[in-house]
This record gives C-alpha cells, structure tokens and sequence, in this order.
C-alpha cells in the first residue's frame, strides 16, 4: 500500500470516527500542526506513536512500517494549486514573498529560514469585521556559508 493510499485511509477513518485533528494531536501529546501534517504524509510517525494513532483511527497495523518511513515532502507542483486554501499561501508567497526574503536578508543577513528546524502555528482570533486567521511560521536562520573542500586552495572573493 503506498503513502497515498494510505493518508487516503486515514482521512476516511478519522471523518468516519468524527475525530478531530487536536483530539489525535492530544492523544499523542504532539503540536496540533506537526500531527495533522504527518498523518498527511509530510513527516515520518515514530511507530510508538503511530501506534496510538493507528488504534485510534481503527486502521490495520501493518501501515506503521509506512508512516515510520521518511516522506517525499511536499511533492512536485506543476500547476498553481486549486484548492482556495492552498491557493491563498500560494498567492499570499506569490505577492509577499519578495518583501519578506528582503526583511530576512536586511534584518539577519545572507541566509535564509530553515524548514527543517521550523514550527508552525494556528491560531483564530475573533475580529469585528470576521475572525481572523494567524498562521505563524517559526523557522531557524541559516546564513549562507562558504566552507572550502579540503581540495580547494582559493576563497571566492
């Protein structure tokens, strides 16, 4: 059974439990956004806690091999996603996403925000005019660094 088919399963499995996101993120004592991500394949789930969540979700052990497994994160876009929500991050990169590597580089410097030492948040708050969405990307700066294989003799300038 792929990756695929098994996110696929444990979508149907957690809507047919009528669980929520937070109620699988609790039982495994793990942030809300990190669990939802794995269980939709981006992060590998050590088996004692795929184990949790597999018993949760009434799914058959044998995928936890699978869910322990290091993703292909991210996939491979070819096309301006469709779905309005992915669609808004997309835009939001798409218009903000200039002005925010310019605020990175003239506030920290040559480097960029890692995605790998990363955390990411949710957040509602209430708002007059509609309740807001918070979304809260929390990544490690890493400067850019030139480090010399034993074999070279020269710096770049």
């Amino acid at each position: 059974m792929t990756r695929d088919e098994i996110t696929q399963r444990i979508i149907a499995a957690r809507l047919a439990k009528a669980l929520t996101w937070q109620q699988l993120a609790d039982a495994i004592d793990r942030p809300v956004v990190w669990t939802t991500a794995a269980l939709l394949g981006q992060h590998p789930i050590p088996p004692e806690v795929g184990g949790v969540l597999v018993e949760m979700l009434g799914l058959d052990a044998a995928i936890l091999p699978v869910l322990a497994a290091v993703p292909v994160r991210g996939g491979l876009p070819t096309v301006v996603p469709t779905d309005p929500t992915i669609y808004r991050f997309y835009e939001a990169l798409s218009v903000y996403g200039g002005a925010i590597k310019e605020l990175i580089h003239e506030q920290f410097g040559d480097g960029i925000m890692s995605a790998i030492n990363f955390s990411v948040d949710v957040e509602k708050k209430p708002h007059p005019g509609g309740d807001r969405v918070v979304v809260t990307l929390d990544g490690k700066f890493l400067s850019y660094e030139w480090n010399a294989a034993a074999s070279q003799t020269t710096q770049p300038e």
